[in-house]
């Protein structure tokens, strides 16, 4: 919004649909950071399942987070605004990464860029989408990242400022916007229409996950691990033998990261089906670990949605089951993708006493949540809703 008071919105394209997707799977490493193909979402063979994502009233309040976007963007100066605002059909939502800004550049603008004030206005924002839980995690990713890269002296690239926010669309009642949040091993990508939300792709991850910081131990990403071995720790020897799809922890795992977005990978591991109430609720709390960073209104319904697809939803594993092993850890039905990967130490591994060559550890967490069948970035609410919306005709 320029000094007229119009919209101004950074440059973009509009993609039309693929009916083909394939494209890189892995983890969003270096080679794989341009999108070669037109947004299809991640399904298990290529094929969308439709009906699973229509535009309807969950009682969400998003007036919140309305009004903190409407609130930042009004705090940025008109360059700054141009820079940052995109139309909400953009491809810069699919343009994030887990790598440092030294690895792939961003757009829009980073916490660096910003003054005390409009910092504040943009910390506002992040708390009118996320639990406290949800500020607390990127809070201490942050902190991590600052503390590691002055360590190391690397800290003009590993800080707590090269953080970039971009907003799609403009924050309305009634029509479709969002923003993606994005930096090392932090992401967040949050779509809104009317009362529905979607929180997806997010990326959370660190190295390491626990740190001493001005005597006092910061940790983060605990709880997914955590979650994670309780579950596989609860299956029997017959359950473990099906649920393990590989004993062989690989430095990287992880299929649906960064420029992944139309991924295709089939079901593997273990059914819901064969577990019990107990393992069910063990494995269900695996996501209430991404899904609770959400408000709890936006998590409420998430967690609903999955619940309802449980008899579909696969457990996979690789690694071992010890409580201090490396593992890679996956959750996938019709609604949800969840990965937890143990990786094998960066460029922050020094701080911790590791090389690559040490091969994979808990100290370094890359974990991503997604929402298959094309509705990541709420595209699929999207869709339907230039389709319906009689001033879109």
């Amino acid at each position: 919004m320029g000094a007229s008071g119009a919209p101004a919105f950074a440059d973009d394209t509009t993609p039309s649909p693929s009916p083909t997707p394939s494209g890189p799977s892995g983890g969003g490493g270096p080679g794989a950071q341009t999108i070669t193909e037109d947004f299809f979402g991640l399904t298990t063979d290529g094929k969308r399942i439709d009906d699973l994502f229509v535009i309807h009233s969950r009682g969400v309040d998003t007036a919140p987070v309305i009004a903190a976007a409407k609130a930042f963007l009004a705090g940025l100066t008109d360059a700054q605004r141009s820079l940052t605002q995109f139309t909400v059909h953009s491809t810069e939502w699919r343009l994030w990464s887990n790598l440092d800004p030294g690895g792939f550049k961003r757009q829009g603008v980073s916490l660096a860029d910003l003054t005390e004030a409009q910092n504040t206005l943009g910390t506002a924002l992040l708390k009118a989408a996320l639990s406290a839980g949800g500020l607390q995690t990127t809070e201490k990713i942050r902190r991590i990242n600052k503390a590691a890269g002055d360590m190391l002296g690397k800290g003009a690239v590993f800080n707590d400022e090269l953080f970039y926010w971009t907003v799609m669309g403009t924050p309305s009642a009634t029509e479709p916007w969002g923003f993606p949040f994005d930096g090392h091993h932090l992401v967040v990508n949050y779509f809104v229409l009317g009362e529905q939300v979607v929180m997806s792709p997010c990326f959370w991850g660190s190295e390491p996950t626990s740190m001493q910081i001005d005597g006092e131990t910061v940790s983060v990403c605990h709880e997914e691990v955590a979650a994670s071995l309780a579950f596989i720790q609860s299956l029997t020897e017959p359950q473990r033998k099906v649920a393990v799809i590989s004993a062989t922890k690989a430095d990287e795992d992880m299929k649906a990261g960064a420029f992944a977005d139309n991924a295709v990978q089939q079901y593997a591991g273990i059914r819901a089906t064969a577990l019990t109430a107990a393992q069910k609720g063990k494995l269900l709390a695996i996501v209430e670990a991404f899904v609770g960073r959400a408000k709890a209104d936006v998590a409420k319904v998430r967690m609903a949605e999955i619940r309802s697809h449980l008899n579909d939803t696969y457990a996979a594993w690789i690694g071992g089951t010890g409580d201090d092993d490396p593992f890679y850890m996956r959750v996938h039905s019709p609604v949800v993708w969840i990965e937890v990967d143990c990786q094998a130490a960066g460029p922050l591994g020094d701080a911790y006493g590791k090389t690559r060559a040490d091969g994979p550890t808990q100290m370094h967490i890359h974990s991503v949540i997604r929402t298959p069948n094309g509705n990541d970035y709420g595209r699929e609410l999207l869709r339907q809703h230039y389709l319906t919306s009689p001033h879109h005709r």
